[in-house]
């Protein structure tokens, strides 16, 4: 940068504010008596300087030194917890992308980020001064301080959606913030112990997942140790000084096996580079919670990396260590042929060492390797070896696609960030279409995640799968190497049960998107409904003034009456909740006050009336099958309405223990034009033509049958047949039941309940 002398480094006035809110230093060791060495209170940009000095043209660091100039100016005079003067962080942070050689305008926002949240920098100052790119970058990285929420959850996650989707924009967003968030985690010493665990926890499950994503490995190994540290410290010490004790014990092993390695490879004439590894506290920690291990049952704490010169050497390497050592069956994976979703590409093998340890080796080339360890970051360090990008740049993009894809599906910025989460889960499965592309999807996920993932409108109208050219369930789960097929048809649509097992991000995202707006007036209806009840429980009007409605609006941030029902209706809000707030409105603008019931949750009610066809806006539940006759309770499922139980159903009332709030009491109409599923569980004697006498006997009595299935005895001397049929109610399943009993060879028949 070229800096002046006086630029060079910033004293700290002695007035100075401290910055409250902001991650503090770990106590700074003491300087070693260096002449280069700037006093205590002083941040120096040396290291930034020489670090840009390599890559950065002069007018690209004339620029840079403006921005540094403008954030030290705007930061003067505020200082860390540690007693460093906060220009330090950004000077740190710049240091990082430095190390990735990212370009003059993330160097710039990198020293920028915190000036429009900190000192009211507006967008426009920064757009007049740096540029639009520079500006838009900032604004990606900066908090909405100055917005109101209702709470610290909604604040958070809103502010994850803007970075996430400014991320989707430009991939320097999430860089920077990554760097940002490491240098406050190496800095954390002089938070309060609530607020370490709040900030790692936070790293732990957003920052952590989006850097293995990214292929940033470095980052993703250091991000997850210092969180553990700040987590479970007790266990992070004992851990420490218990693998410092191993690496004295085990040194003897790793010194014999690198030795017998590069023996090995030179004599095979395969150029390798051989690097012993330690793996990080946290993925020893993992193992063992996991796999319910003690340290000493972790043989595999150290591993070895084996660098190569050609992809063909790769494979060669792999059958020279085979015939050094034996391999663990099961043990190897081929990253080389199938990439990980993150562009990782290696081989793994885990070999029987000396002593019989078992020994993991990671092989790669060179440019493997670069790509493993800096992931998206690599496109700016190694610019000349772009073409070998190609691909996982391709993979990064789809992701972020896919972030706008979801963020247009979502409701609010809480479920958004949920169905982002889902998706940064490390472990994914590989499966082919049957054109032979491969599809990468997280494990656990089904056939209907992979035809989401293909195009919202195949999983809207799917309605069955061919796995391995083999008939599956929509719900089936799919494993590595699975040749999927989807079959749609154009008047299927999207049902509210499918979101109980999809597992990605856009499959969930699309499904409650499709429900809220196919059954926006069948959910508003509801919502009215529930909303109606739960005011008169509380003896209040639903009539509201002008005034209270629009109180009521802004405070839930709802657009209009309508769709605070249908928020209602889909069990996005609760309605007692809302019953509450509103009593409180019409208190504070009356000035009067309405009697309390003694308990509000146990407030007597009129149930909510069911009629049966209220469409997808309420659901029977499929654990118990109520039909009308049964006593019946709801519960508000979010983005999903009603889900309708009988009162006895033991899954309905392990559900309302946990959560007595979304529950509600419900009433069957009296006019209900349709009919009911039932399951029937029926005994036989193993006679010839007894299924056709039962099935002849339920149709007679006009009943039909969805479901047939039988189950034999260990001796096969009775039979056990199950039916689901369709009844109008408990009167009608009465005479069905009363008249199958007859039939000969029927030794018993009862309701099947949850």
């Amino acid at each position: 940068m070229n800096l002046t002398p006086a630029d060079s480094t910033l004293s700290v006035a002695p007035n100075s504010r401290t910055g409250n809110d902001r991650p503090a230093h770990r106590p700074p060791e003491p300087p070693k008596p260096d002449a280069a060495s700037p006093p205590a209170g002083v941040a120096s940009v040396t290291h930034l300087n020489n670090k840009l000095a390599e890559y950065l043209t002069p007018s690209e660091l004339k620029k840079v030194k403006e921005a540094y100039r403008f954030s030290d100016e705007m930061h003067l005079g505020q200082i860390r917890k540690s007693g460093e003067p906060y220009i330090s962080h950004p000077i740190a942070v710049a240091e990082i992308c430095a190390d990735w050689k990212l370009d003059a305008q993330a160097i710039m926002a990198a020293l920028l980020h915190d000036v429009m949240e900190d000192q009211d920098v507006k967008k426009e100052e920064l757009i007049e001064r740096f540029g639009a790119q520079v500006a838009t970058l900032v604004d990606g990285l900066s908090k909405l301080d100055k917005i109101e929420f209702q709470s610290q959850v909604e604040a958070q996650a809103e502010n994850f959606r803007k970075m996430l989707l400014a991320m989707a924009r430009d991939v320097r967003v999430i860089l920077v913030k990554l760097a940002d968030r490491l240098h406050n985690m190496r800095t954390l010493g002089f938070m309060s112990p609530e607020k370490k665990r709040r900030i790692a926890r936070e790293t732990m499950e957003v920052y952590v997942p989006i850097a293995h994503r990214l292929g940033l490995n470095n980052i993703y190994r250091e991000l997850q140790d210092l969180a553990f540290s700040h987590l479970y410290p007790v266990r992070y010490r004992t851990l420490s000084k218990a693998v410092k004790a191993a690496r004295g014990n085990r040194r003897e092993v790793v010194s014999k096996i690198l030795e017998a390695v590069n023996n090995t490879l030179s004599a095979t004439g395969i150029p390798a580079q051989v690097y012993g590894r330690e793996k990080t506290l946290f993925g020893i920690y993992r193992k063992m919670r996991n796999k319910h291990l003690s340290f000493s049952q972790v043989l595999d704490v150290y591993g070895f990396r084996i660098v190569v010169d050609t992809f063909a050497n790769c494979y060669v390497a792999l059958g020279t260590l085979h015939a050094l050592y034996k391999p663990m069956p099961g043990k190897f994976k081929d990253y080389i042929a199938i990439p990980k979703m993150n562009g990782y590409q290696s081989l793994h093998t885990t070999l029987i060492g000396p002593y019989g340890t078992p020994v993991e080796f990671q092989i790669r080339t060179q440019e493997m390797h670069r790509v493993a360890e800096a992931g998206v970051a690599a496109h700016w360090l190694y610019k000349d070896d772009e073409a070998g990008l190609t691909d996982l740049q391709q993979r990064t993009h789809a992701w972020l696609q896919s972030l706008l894809d979801i963020q247009k599906q979502t409701g609010d910025s809480a479920e958004f960030l949920e169905h982002v989460k889902v998706d940064l889960f490390p472990d994914s499965v590989y499966v082919f279409t049957p054109k032979s592309k491969i599809i990468a999807l997280p494990r656990g996920a089904t056939v209907l995640d992979f035809a989401y993932t293909i195009h919202t409108d195949i999983g809207d109208h799917a309605v069955s799968a061919k796995i391995n050219h083999e008939p599956v369930p929509l719900r089936a789960e799919l494993r590595n190497g699975d040749i999927v097929e989807i079959e749609t048809a154009s008047a299927s649509r999207p049902s509210p049960n499918w979101l109980s097992f999809v597992r990605t991000g856009k499959a969930r995202s699309a499904i409650r998107h499709h429900l809220r707006t196919v059954n926006l007036v069948e959910s508003t209806e509801l919502g009215k409904r529930l909303l109606s009840q739960a005011l008169a429980s509380l003896h209040v009007d639903m009539a509201l003034s002008e005034g209270a409605t629009e109180r009521l609006l802004n405070e839930s941030s709802a657009k209009s009456m309508n769709e605070l029902y249908a928020d209602i209706g889909v069990g996005k809000r609760m309605p007692t909740l809302v019953a509450r707030h509103i009593r409180t409105l019409i208190e504070s603008e009356s000035g009067s006050t309405f009697p309390v019931p003694e308990s509000e949750a146990a407030a007597s009610t009129d149930a909510v009336t069911i009629h049966g066809n209220e469409g997808a806006a309420v659901q029977l539940a499929q654990c118990c099958h109520p039909i009308p006759g049964d006593q019946i309770m709801g519960q508000l499922k979010r983005d999903q309405g009603i889900s309708v139980h009988a009162t006895d159903c033991y899954i309905a009332k392990r559900q309302r223990a946990k959560e007595p709030d979304r529950w509600i009491e419900l009433a069957w109409g009296n006019e209900l034009n349709r009919r009911f599923d039932c399951r029937i569980r029926i005994l036989v004697r193993n006679e010839k033509g007894v299924l056709a006498r039962i099935a002849a006997e339920i149709g007679e009595s006009d009943a039909n049958i969805t479901y047939v299935g039988m189950d034999d005895d260990r001796e096969h001397l009775m039979k056990q047949l199950r039916f689901t049929i369709q009844v109008e109610d408990r009167v009608h399943l009465a005479r069905v039941m009363r008249n199958v009993r007859r039939v000969p060879g029927v030794d018993r028949i009862l309701r099947e309940r949850g």
